[in-house]
């Protein structure tokens, strides 16, 4: 039996391992946290004359230095003096140099949000009439690269770090305290310290280039990383790193002095350890919490404790669970996990579950904030397979309930088995039979040993000191395939229990699943929450559909279809200062997401069709993507105008849309 289910058991794991490799590859760096909402001069204008200042707007609060914000002229020179300063809770703005000439000028920002993640972006604007410029607004990305790569990874291993130190430790005091002295579980939950100790440090070393330039040369800068110390990410991982400290310390009383108690002393030092062990493990978990998406945003103040909740539920239900896993397949068979060990882990993840389900219903619906961002927002869809795998876990963890039971049914009846072949066997005994018989065997035994020891002895001198260290080799060989035969007959009398055997089966299922869904996790942190995108894109449409106002420039949006994949999207003209004679026409095209795309061809076409006039065609530049331009377009008299659009996505996919606007 065991031979026949152990390659779909090693199959499944390969499965899992593969979802959380294409998770893991999938995650990329981390998503702008706080997003851009508004800017002046916006995205795309043009302005009579050079603006004294630019000033950006964020959806929450960020941090930069002299480099954060930097304009550029179209040959790439910097043309503001560096100094960005905040004119409000989430506006920054910097001074540009006087008497700037005509052209297009680049915007670009790289800033740290509040939540610790580095957020930048460029875009364009222009005064007097567009140019060409030199400078490349593409690729203009935070926290990728190589050090973005190692940053990433290192969160990764933090997380499962954290899980298997808080998880396993709780496991032992818990559910079986007689598990402290079991070294497969010592080595567990010692590598879960070691792991997330070796992750912090490597976290605060990276900290400075991750969120900055981005080179390895960085990683090295003492006076960068002293930077870092001053920042609330680097107190969070400092703050890691002493709790630790005291972490090792619970370590060793656990599995020492612990370990050495009997079962009546280790109840009373039980409770100090679990009191110890859980504030380590709070403040563990507050470190988390103070820098991550719970420290910004609605109701701060109640979604950190909400998330040092939801953090301790998880460790302590999944990293229990492969402690659990461990145990089973690896621990001693001298040693098994009894089945009321068992049993009180099913409780204690009963109410981990519990916990994960209310904590997890508040997180959701703060980073949220609408049904829709469940499927808009590439945090809801995380979310939603997040929420699919804790139900799949769930049902798994059913069937591990019930291998539970009938293995705490079954070991009753063999005890009370082998205590009555016990007594059997005692109760068939001759006793004056048995004792002269082992006086004969004793008898024989010594006097073959004596004889054995004179061979020996006489072999000995014959044979000198080679042969003396051959015999030592054979005698240490000996000994280790017979402990070898011993592991298999214990390996063999372990894996006989259906019962265990079954409960081995399921619990590896729940372990595999767990590792997928603490990917899925640390993926989401790292993710821009969904009200925020939400809200950004709001702004943005919101900015876009208003006119603006002293010049009397009007702005048409024009939903579009033009039926092929990839074929929605809206064009909004904005025609400035629409009025009779030259007006500045800009034209952008966007997805229904608001975001900018290209598109092979767009015309435009201006009539007044109770005068009979036209349709006079333009003919926009292409500026940047989804933005098309053209100066000097000639209004001939005023009333009601029809704007044509003629925008085609493919070769053969085309749409034709209008609007009317009342121009002079």
């Amino acid at each position: 039996m065991t031979q026949t289910i152990a390659p779909r058991v090693r199959t499944l794991v390969l499965l899992l391992l593969a979802a959380a490799c294409a998770l893991l590859a999938g995650a990329g760096p981390a998503s702008a946290h706080a997003a851009l909402t508004g800017s002046d001069p916006r995205e795309g204008a043009v302005v009579d004359k050079a603006p004294a200042q630019v000033s950006l707007t964020f959806s929450e609060s960020v941090s930069m230095d002299d480099d954060s914000l930097r304009i550029l002229d179209p040959k790439g020179k910097r043309v503001d003096d560096g100094k960005p300063s905040g004119t409000g809770g989430t506006t920054y703005s910097v001074k540009l140099h006087a008497g700037l000439p005509d052209g297009t000028y680049t915007v670009t920002y790289q800033v740290v949000s509040a939540d610790s993640h580095p957020v930048s972006g460029a875009y364009t604007f222009s005064v007097g009439a567009p140019s060409e410029t030199s400078v490349t607004v593409s690729g203009q990305g935070a926290g990728g690269g190589f050090v973005g790569g190692l940053y990433g990874v290192g969160r990764y291993v933090s997380y499962a770090g954290f899980a298997v130190l808080v998880g396993g430790a709780a496991f032992v005091l818990a559910c079986w305290p007689r598990g402290s002295g079991v070294r497969v579980v010592q080595r567990f939950v010692v590598s879960g310290w070691l792991s997330l100790t070796a992750a912090t440090l490597l976290l605060l070393l990276l900290r400075g280039s991750y969120t900055g330039s981005g080179k390895v040369a960085d990683v090295f800068d003492l006076g960068l990383l002293g930077e870092v110390l001053q920042t609330k990410a680097g107190a969070a991982l400092v703050s890691r790193l002493l709790l630790l400290a005291a972490a090792a310390l619970f370590i060793a009383v656990l599995f020492g002095a612990y370990d050495k108690r009997e079962d009546e002393e280790k109840r009373d030092l039980t409770f100090g350890l679990a009191v110890g062990g859980s504030v380590v493990a709070v403040g563990l978990a507050a470190t988390w919490a103070m820098s991550e998406h719970a420290s910004v945003g609605l109701q701060a103040n109640l979604a950190m404790p909400v998330d040092v909740v939801h953090l301790i539920a998880v460790a302590t239900w999944l990293g229990g669970l492969t402690a659990l896993l461990v145990a089973l397949y690896r621990g001693p068979a001298g040693t098994p996990v009894p089945a009321l060990a068992v049993s009180r882990f099913s409780r204690v993840a009963f109410g981990s579950v519990i916990a994960l389900v209310v904590t997890g219903t508040y997180q959701s619906w703060r980073q949220l904030g609408s049904w829709t961002a469940f499927t808009d927002t590439r945090y809801g869809q995380l979310l939603l397979v997040k929420i699919g795998l804790v139900a799949v876990l769930v049902g798994v963890a059913y069937f591990s309930r019930r291998w539970t039971a009938q293995l705490a049914e079954a070991t009753p009846a063999a005890a009370g088995v082998a205590s009555t072949r016990r007594v059997e066997k005692g109760a068939g005994k001759a006793p004056t039979k048995a004792s002269g018989n082992t006086s004969a065997k004793t008898g024989a035994k010594a006097s073959g040993n004596a004889k054995v020891a004179e061979k020996e002895s006489g072999t000995a001198k014959r044979s000198g000191t080679a042969k003396g260290t051959g015999g030592s080799q054979r005698a240490a060989q000996l000994a280790r395939q017979r402990a070898a035969v011993d592991a298999a007959r214990e390996k063999r009398q372990r894996d006989a229990d259906p019962n265990r055997f079954g409960l081995r089966r399921s619990v590896l299922a729940e372990a595999g699943i767990a590792v997928v869904l603490l990917v899925v996790t640390t993926v989401l942190t790292q993710t821009e929450p969904g009200r925020t995108e939400e809200e950004a894109k709001a702004a943005g449409t919101s900015s876009a559909g208003s006119s603006a106002p002293a010049t009397g420039a009007v702005t048409l949006d024009m939903p579009f279809d033009t039926g092929s994949q990839n074929g929605k999207g809206v064009v909004r003209v904005e025609l400035d200062p629409a009025r009779v004679g030259a007006n500045d026409l800009h034209l952008y095209v966007e997805r229904p997401d608001g975001t900018a795309f290209d598109i092979p061809e767009v015309k435009v076409a201006l009539t007044q069709k109770a005068k009979d006039i036209g349709p006079l065609p333009v003919a926009p530049d292409h500026i940047t993507t989804g933005h098309w331009s053209a100066s000097g377009v000639q209004i001939p008299m005023a009333g009601d105008w029809e704007v044509t659009v003629t925008v085609r996505t493919s070769d053969i996919d085309q749409v034709t849309i209008s609007k009317n606007t009342q121009i002079g």
